[in-house]
């Protein structure tokens, strides 16, 4: 039986969504053939209720030098770290000498702000595409993982962050022992680490099976935030519900005693009891939901191809590769897929090999129905799309269940 990388206790594996590719790998039409593969299986630690994939992908593979996703790619996440930015700026900023640590940084969306207001900061990422456009933003960057020995090579030359923030990070790091450690060197004594990713209680309540992917490696939610950072010498000292892909949490944690729980941490503690995210019959729920999506999501396309319908898709996202692996998606099904960041473009949706072409290109195709992969950010797209609908067209949704709008 697997074992949990928390705290070793044994892993009850509830879904294999079978063999998948790397959500973020977009090969050219001629590199097909070395794709990489692994057995996308999650489970559930027995012992510290922690939920997180069975394997475990190696990082170099999922973050290089072309990682193709951009935090900035949408005006929600735009506004979203906006406001981040401007709390951490209200909050913790405070001082003359204050640091902002940002763990995987992307294109500095977030630490962009940090340093128009003037503060000091510096952003990790491994991935040297967008570090670099972060760069060219005025971001400060170092390409690189975080881990203990990067956290105390920081400290030695820019001293210790009274912020660390991770936006859709952590939950990618199984190594979370390093992570935490690292935290511990370079986080001042009364300074707060902060991260936010998907919530498990969202993703099991709205069946958002597609949250699952390669990248994802953890599934948090309070309790399991609070039990892991209590095996480090922090306390969960605040939580934030945030609307963004999908449903997120922001977790605030700082060494303990330092800082006492708001109410907001005891009520979401509360609310995962009540609901008893942690027993196997949630999980067994979960994955039945998510049979019956893959059982509607292909039957319906089946039925539009019988009846000569053009059906795409909308959105590369790296949802989507769990989701057209998962279901058996291809070209037969689904033709294209548009997608607005330049990075995908001419290229393949992993695994499935479905053709990707620019989102600019959408509404000159007229197609009769588009799958809405990128449906996190539906009320954005089907704004922006407008003419699609006005000519007819209509949009795929298959969360939480399958359906035409």
């Amino acid at each position: 039986m697997p074992v949990c990388r928390i705290c070793g206790g044994n892993l009850h594996e509830f879904f294999d969504f079978g063999r998948q590719p790397l959500s973020d790998a977009f090969p050219r039409p001629h590199e097909t053939d070395d794709e990489f593969f692994f057995r996308l299986a999650v489970g559930v630690c027995e012992s510290c209720s922690m939920v997180q994939l069975v394997e475990e992908v190696p990082r170099d593979r999922m973050f290089h030098h072309d990682y193709p996703y951009h935090s900035s790619g949408s005006t929600v996440m735009r506004s979203h770290f906006e406001r981040t930015a401007q709390r951490f700026l209200e909050r913790e900023l405070t001082g003359p000498e204050s640091f902002a640590v940002e763990l995987g940084c992307n294109d500095g969306v977030m630490l962009r702000n940090i340093g128009k207001a003037g503060v000091r900061h510096l952003g990790v990422e491994p991935s040297g595409g967008v570090a670099q456009l972060a760069r060219d933003n005025g971001v400060r960057v170092r390409v690189d993982f975080f881990e203990e020995a990067t956290a105390a090579d920081i400290r030695s030359t820019e001293g210790q962050a009274d912020v660390i923030y991770a936006a859709n990070t952590i939950c990618h790091i199984p190594y979370l022992d390093s992570i935490f450690r690292g935290v511990d060197v370079l986080l001042k004594p009364g300074g707060v680490f902060v991260f936010e990713d998907p919530y498990l209680g969202d993703i099991l309540e709205r069946h958002s099976f597609d949250q699952i992917y390669d990248e994802h490696f953890y599934f948090f939610t309070a309790t399991s935030v609070r039990a892991v950072a209590r095996r480090f010498g922090f306390e969960l000292v605040d939580v934030e519900r945030l609307p963004v892909h999908g449903g997120e949490v922001r977790y605030w944690l700082a060494r303990r005693g330092q800082r006492g729980p708001t109410p907001a941490v005891d009520a979401l503690l509360a609310e995962e009891r009540a609901r008893d995210l942690g027993n196997p019959a949630a999980f067994a729920d979960f994955a039945r939901h998510v049979r019956k999506i893959r059982t509607d999501l292909t039957e319906l396309l089946r039925t539009l191809r019988a009846e000569g319908k053009r059906v795409v898709g909308y959105g590369a996202t790296a949802k989507s590769a769990t989701v057209t692996n998962y279901c058996g998606i291809d070209r037969d099904l689904v033709s294209v897929v548009y997608d607005t960041t330049p990075a995908k473009q001419g290229r393949l949706m992993p695994g499935s090999h479905i053709p990707v072409r620019p989102g600019e290109e959408f509404a000159a195709a007229r197609p009769d129905y588009a799958v809405l992969f990128a449906w996190n950010h539906a009320d954005e797209i089907i704004a922006r799309e407008r003419s699609f609908r006005d000519a007819g067209g209509k949009w795929i949704m298959y969360v939480p269940r399958v359906r035409v709008i």
